[in-house]
């Protein structure tokens, strides 16, 4: 009778899953084994290649190694990652600090401030940004007050500027993590420390830190995934450039899969991105258990 109830048990749970599994294939699965596929393909929008289609081993493979291009864009990718990471972790420490052990006054004036980048859609993230470092924009009027010349933020310094959008834009997820964390440190290990003669800093670093390893690199890989995907920001903005300073792989894989209109040559590059986001998934892991 146990065992009958078991089973019944185990099969009620199979039935419950079911639904979800299939999501999981269908939208998730089966769009990535597609796009290997294709990535092994001619495929096109239009010209010869959209009427003969045909597989054409890793030819596409071949084409990257040999594309200057995509390697200026593995190139601008990690450079765009590892400026975000350490702006949204960093930016979003400090203001979870500040927000726990601030004022109700400061909490109510900073928290909304940083959750409107994050709740606003990306699309208008670019345009206030763009707006506010354009040439005649925000940033320029306040430098022209206090005598400071012109600054072609956009143009002289196109990747800070992306960088620097999405820090904004991203940095309300890392403060809400990291003051939800922040929350079941003990104060009473803070105070004790103290006492034993141990500085403000020192604690951060010793005590605080450490309590809070797991969401530190929880957030680190969460942070790392949506922002390899980050496409419609630096689009809006830049549009990849100038010339190539800003063009990230789904960047360049969106004019060579829409633009230039070579499906199976976009999709082939867009596997660089999967393999990226599997590299640092696996040595996140690998650093958090250790």
């Amino acid at each position: 009778m146990k065992e009958k109830n078991q089973t019944l048990t185990e099969i009620k749970r199979t039935v419950l899953l079911l639904p979800a599994v299939i999501l999981l294939i269908c939208f998730f699965i089966v769009p990535i084994l597609m796009t290997f596929g294709y990535s092994f393909s001619n495929l096109a929008l239009s010209g010869a290649n959209a009427k003969n289609f045909r597989f054409t081993g890793i030819e596409n493979y071949i084409k990257m190694w040999k594309d200057r291009t995509v390697f200026i864009s593995i190139k601008n990718t990690l450079v765009f990652l590892v400026g975000s990471l350490i702006g949204q972790q960093v930016l979003g420490f400090i203001i979870a600090l500040m927000m726990k052990s601030g004022n109700s006054t400061f909490r109510r004036i900073v928290g909304p401030f940083f959750l409107a980048g994050w709740v606003i859609p990306e699309v208008v993230v670019a345009i206030c940004c763009s707006t506010f470092f354009a040439n005649e924009g925000t940033l320029n009027h306040i430098l022209g007050f206090a005598g400071i010349p012109m600054i072609k933020f956009l143009q002289t310094m196109p990747m800070t500027t992306v960088v620097l959008a999405n820090i904004w834009h991203g940095t309300a997820f890392s403060m809400l993590n990291f003051q939800s964390a922040l929350d079941g440190v003990s104060n009473e290990i803070e105070e004790a420390a103290r006492v034993d003669g141990a500085s403000y800093l020192q604690t951060i670093v010793k005590i605080v830190i450490p309590c809070i390893r797991g969401t530190i690199a929880t957030n680190t890989m969460l942070n790392t995934l949506s922002t390899l995907g980050v496409f419609g920001l630096i689009y809006m903005m830049t549009g990849g450039g100038p010339g190539s300073k800003t063009t990230t792989i789904p960047i360049y894989m969106y004019k060579q899969a829409f633009v230039s209109q070579q499906l199976g040559y976009g999709t082939a590059i867009a596997m660089l991105l999967l393999v990226i986001g599997i590299i640092l998934s696996v040595l996140y892991t690998r650093i958090d258990r250790d």
